[in-house]
């Protein structure tokens, strides 16, 4: 491991890779983050598929086989680490580990491999990182948190940053499987005897079930194809509890393979589905959940999420993300910062209503507003919209993606809406319709106005006075009032309601 990295807590010198191995029951994942941030990029992301999970509950012990793959692909995922130069490298490892007779041993070797310390962790603790992860991913999380894997399923209460003592049940796939023998009826009664006086679940009614784990976010993935769902982005995707419950029986009624788009699913997790379909059943209808959230943010991100500094936690993962596109992407950050303020001010003497929520996405749309510049001109709108419907965005729903989106590309091509997909319009609000177009009409005055250089629009406000929505262009600025300005001014005052002035005295 290199030598350029401080304790938890204390960051990483020179921003240097971070990785996580995690040891699951099903399988073993590698994800390397670009850096610890507040909002940390994967740069590389592998799974195998291990089973390491299979057969413990009846066994006792890891599968010799189970072990040799593992083991085979920890040498991997080292000699991986190694040449992307990671800084520190985290191994934790989860219920088949903690569970099984040999346990320490696998440890032992894997400790060798890994040349650094292996966390075994407890339910609890497994349950703790999980509900840290959606504290990290998720903005103003309110509900009950499940992780579900291979081996064991993980309940922690969550409100607000407050997480409550977590549960730990052997009711993974591979577990159910083990101790059901296959049997989906057996199954049943295991998963209804160990869930249906369970504490957590009696504070979930008309709250949010964070659902985390690959076999639930398979679920997830098929539901969404099946509905011809527009925005393929898992994190954020969100099921109303009702539909939800109806579509798990669906799951584990039929066969597996009868299902529609069962192709999106890989193979090696088709034969956990009925089961994952099973728990989520269960726990949706003894807890009654208002929604049920898929969550790609889990134990890996928990811990990341851990290892900052509270001042760094308390950060927006949104806007700590859009931020960090701007610094790397745009001609001039400063402008994007400029742009705020700017709006801001503009918004403030409209009289336009702003929830504290719709203010905060205005924020990181100024801050993503020219990413795709270099771009050909004809092609910006069309790449900002696909860059950020489908970026690694945590800290924001499906709604606020897509009027991100939507701004940019007005930014760039206008109010026009032919060659715009109208499936992602289907993802907002006509109020952030209509949000989305204002904001990406002033960003057009701004931009023709700046050309994307900071200094000019501190200099230039915009405002409704008197009614009218007057341009302020005074002494050496008066000539940048020409044509193209009145115009793109003409089409904003028209969205609000406004008779635009340009004032240059």
């Amino acid at each position: 491991m290199s030598d350029n990295s401080r304790e938890a807590g204390d960051g990483l010198v020179s921003g240097a890779p971070i990785a996580v191995i995690d040891i699951g029951s099903n399988s073993v994942r590698l994800v390397v983050y670009e850096r610890l941030s507040r909002s940390p990029t994967p740069i590389f992301n592998e799974k195998a598929s291990c089973g390491l999970g299979r057969e413990v509950l009846t066994t006792g012990r890891l599968n010799a086989d189970a072990v040799a793959k593992a083991l085979s692909t920890l040498r991997r995922f080292r000699v991986l680490c190694d040449r992307m130069g990671v800084g520190k490298l985290y191994v934790l490892a989860t219920a088949a580990t903690r569970d099984a007779s040999n346990g320490p041993d696998f440890v032992a070797a894997c400790t060798e491999i890994c040349r650094t310390e292996v966390e075994v962790l407890s339910g609890k603790r497994e349950a703790q990182l999980s509900a840290l992860g959606i504290l990290s991913g998720v903005h103003h999380a309110n509900g009950v948190v499940g992780d579900l894997g291979g081996g064991s399923l993980e309940l922690a209460d969550l409100h607000g940053q407050r997480i409550g003592s977590g549960a730990t049940f052997p009711l993974g796939g591979l577990a159910l499987q083990d101790t059901s023998g296959r049997s989906l009826k057996k199954a049943d009664k295991i998963v209804k005897d160990l869930l249906t006086k369970e504490t957590h679940l009696e504070h979930l009614k008309g709250r949010t079930f964070y659902a985390v784990g690959g076999t639930w976010r398979a679920l997830a993935r098929l539901h969404m194809f099946q509905r011809g769902y527009p925005l393929h982005v898992m994190h954020g995707y969100f099921i109303p509890g009702k539909e939800a419950l109806e579509f798990c029986r669906l799951v584990r009624r039929v066969p597996v393979d009868t299902l529609s788009r069962i192709d999106t699913v890989s193979d090696v997790r088709r034969p956990l589905l009925a089961y994952g379909a099973l728990v989520l059943e269960h726990i949706i209808r003894i807890g009654k959940p208002a929604n049920v959230y898929i969550s790609a943010q889990g134990v890996r991100e928990g811990l990341l999420y851990e290892l900052l500094s509270d001042a760094e936690r308390r950060a927006d993962p949104l806007i700590a993300a859009a931020a960090e596109l701007n610094e790397v992407r745009s001609r001039s950050p400063a402008h994007g910062a400029e742009l705020i303020d700017w709006t801001d001010h503009f918004m403030e003497t409209t009289g336009i209503d702003e929830s504290v929520e719709e203010k905060r996405l205005r924020h990181a749309a100024c801050l993503l507003s020219d990413i795709s510049w270099r771009a050909h001109p004809d092609y910006r709108g069309e790449q900002s919209l696909n860059l950020i419907a489908h970026a690694a965005f945590i800290g924001v729903d499906h709604p606020g993606r897509a009027f991100l989106a939507l701004a940019i590309y007005y930014r760039h091509v206008g109010l026009i809406d032919e060659d715009l997909s109208p499936r992602i319009r289907e993802l907002v609000s006509a109020r952030f319709l209509d949000r989305a177009r204002i904001l990406g009409a002033a960003m057009r005055v701004a931009y023709i106005l700046s050309a994307a250089m900071p200094g000019t629009l501190p200099l230039t406000p915009l405002t409704v006075e008197r009614g009218k929505l007057a341009l302020n262009l005074k002494g050496d600025l008066a000539p940048l009032g020409g044509e193209r300005i009145a115009n793109r001014l003409r089409t904003l005052a028209r969205l609000i309601g406004r008779d635009p002035l340009l004032v240059t005295e």
